[in-house]
């Protein structure tokens, strides 16, 4: 791990993207609510969040955080056609809240997968990155 005991504390924000594609079919059935494990949506949600708050145990050289604020958004987006997430971390410490809103994504994402695998074993997750973050001293960064 990085030593960050001689960091002053700041707030810092991150945010991360990402999207699975899949069939047409599948989203619609996402939309619809007909698949058997139930609002895919609203249970991805949850699994970033919970995964944003865990993330120091998936990454082995992340300093465990108190996080302040995790939100997820998950969007159907017909374009895709598949969904479309972004996560928003908040935190006030002496490192920052990138991974912490990537592994959000990521997992919401893969938990979407999970649960319309029946609709579509072919979903491609994909596109994540981060997007912004503010806070400590490299100050803000936004993706170009």
């Amino acid at each position: 791990m990085v030593d960050v005991s001689d960091k002053a504390e700041s707030a810092r924000m991150a945010r991360a993207k990402g999207s699975i594609r899949m069939t047409k079919d599948a989203l619609e059935a996402i939309r619809s609510h007909q698949l058997a494990k139930g609002d895919v949506l609203s249970v991805a949600r949850v699994a970033g969040i919970m995964a944003a708050k865990r993330t120091a145990d998936l990454i082995p050289l992340c300093h465990p955080l108190v996080l302040d604020d995790v939100q997820i958004t998950l969007s159907a987006d017909p374009g895709l056609p598949g969904v479309r997430a972004e996560s928003q971390v908040r935190s006030q410490g002496r490192t920052g809240v990138e991974m912490e809103a990537l592994v959000a994504v990521t997992v919401a994402l893969v938990t979407v997968y999970d649960m319309a695998k029946s609709a579509d074993r072919s979903m491609i997750i994909g596109d994540i990155s981060l997007i912004e973050k503010t806070g400590g001293k490299s100050g803000r960064y936004i993706a170009g």
